[in-house]
């Protein structure tokens, strides 16, 4: 399969904008890129949904990044949640 995000809730104040949504990394890949729908990230976290403590997930690229493609690693078939902000929508 392939690594998909969904942007699940955006929100905003002046210039600045939160945007959050969910993440999976299926059929053995490892990452991929999480569409923040943001002009320009400055910050991401990611959290993992599973029991096992071994899923792991990063970001993959410096901050602040110009678009909204955010770049991440995960562990092969992880799936979660992220949350992001920067710049007001694209």
């Amino acid at each position: 399969m392939a690594f998909t995000d969904v942007i699940t809730e955006k929100w905003f104040g002046g210039n600045k904008a939160w945007s959050r949504g969910t993440f999976v990394s299926d059929g053995g890949d490892s990452g991929g890129n999480i569409d923040t729908g943001l002009r320009m990230c400055e910050f991401i976290a990611m959290t993992p949904k599973t029991s096992a403590p071994a899923a792991q997930c990063a970001v993959n690229e410096t901050l602040p990044v110009a678009g909204s493609a955010v770049t991440v690693v995960t562990s092969a078939n992880v799936e979660g949640y992220w949350i992001a902000f920067g710049d007001t929508f694209g």
